[in-house]
């Protein structure tokens, strides 16, 4: 499930920028910002699921 749900966000995000919409250096930033986070919800996701 996390893996379909991250194929459509990246899907997402690349046709936003095709349509410039989104610039790609912009989502750079938040990525190299917010990397942790991702961490910490992919964690609370797999906590979740188990239950």
């Amino acid at each position: 499930m996390i893996a379909s749900i991250s194929l459509i966000l990246i899907g997402v995000v690349l046709l936003a920028a095709n349509l410039d919409l989104l610039s790609l250096r912009d989502i750079g930033h938040l990525l190299g910002t917010w990397w942790p986070a991702l961490l910490i919800a992919a964690g609370v996701a797999g906590l979740v699921r188990k239950r």
